[in-house]
């Protein structure tokens, strides 16, 4: 289900009703991109079923989605569009339009050809957990989330939310773990790792599918590389890799915990949601805990 792993406290104070919620929501809702739109966003089932709940509930725990598109004409093609207008313009008139009149020439050929373009899809889902007051975005990239958090903040009333820091950074803990051979209680160190040199070389070294209890590791460490992403497996449950970021890429779900769960075509996406908000909200405190535990200590 979830991917990456964004974690954000949300500001105490704050409340709201499912069905506010799923009214701003719908105020919201993605419509497709119009023939001359470049990008449109909005709110998706999550369940994926047309006309459903915007905001779906499984055990108290929240789930959203957010549907970006995209129509964009590549640049080439509107730069060799333009190159045959000049040099029509040259033929007919005998002069050499300027730069200013170039760059209405690729504004205009942008909107002619923008109907004609493909759209690109991308989704990205959203965990609240009111009871343990922080919000989960699982997205690609940094500044994916940020425009996440910052619909998130417009499409509901007094939703605050902070980025969450620990007392110990993650750069400092990974490399604590590596060059003592010791992993935090409850973690293993597995096969991957991305080691870059701090001073202007920024020099990187990364290990996949290698054993990193090695002297060349720590070597690389103690010469002032310092680990930037390190995979980890959770209580022989949960695969990841933490980022110096204090993000969580790649999870993965390991077989032992899908034992016993339901997986029937009518409540496949319950039990997704149930097997990992539960998971994560038994993870996220171990890691956070082996980091030293929050900056302010938030409830």
């Amino acid at each position: 289900m979830f991917k990456n792993v964004f974690m954000y406290n949300i500001t105490p104070g704050w409340e709201a009703l499912a069905d506010q919620i799923e009214a701003n929501l719908q105020a919201g809702h993605f419509e497709a991109c119009g023939a001359s739109q470049e990008q449109s966003v909005g709110w998706i089932e999550p369940r994926g079923e047309a006309n459903g709940l915007l905001l779906e509930s499984v055990a108290g725990q929240w789930i959203l989605k957010l549907m970006f598109e995209s129509r964009s004409v590549p640049s080439s093609v509107v730069n060799r569009r333009a190159d045959e207008r000049v040099a029509q313009i040259e033929a007919s008139t005998g002069r050499k339009p300027g730069k200013k009149e170039i760059r209405d020439i690729k504004d205009d050929l942008r909107l002619e050809l923008l109907p004609m373009a493909f759209t690109k899809q991308s989704s990205v889902l959203v965990w609240i957990n009111r009871d343990d007051q922080f919000v989960v975005i699982d997205s690609p990239s940094q500044a994916r989330t940020d425009e996440v958090v910052t619909l998130l903040v417009q499409t509901l009333p007094g939703l605050a939310l902070t980025l969450v820091n620990t007392q110990i950074s993650p750069t400092t803990a990974m490399a604590d773990w590596l060059v003592t051979q010791e992993a935090p209680a409850g973690f293993s160190v597995d096969r991957e790792c991305e080691l870059k040199a701090t001073d202007e070389t920024k020099a990187v070294v990364r290990y996949t599918r290698h054993q990193l209890d090695t002297d060349e590791v720590k070597q690389h460490i103690e010469g002032g590389k310092m680990p930037t992403r390190l995979a980890l497996t959770w209580d022989e449950r949960v695969s990841f890799v933490l980022t110096q970021d204090l993000q969580l890429k790649k999870l993965e779900f390991l077989e032992v915990v899908f034992e016993g769960a339901t997986t029937g075509k009518d409540d496949g996406f319950d039990a997704d949601v149930a097997i990992f908000t539960a998971e994560l909200r038994a993870l996220l405190p171990d890691l956070l805990g082996a980091l030293g535990g929050q900056q302010g200590n938030p409830a």
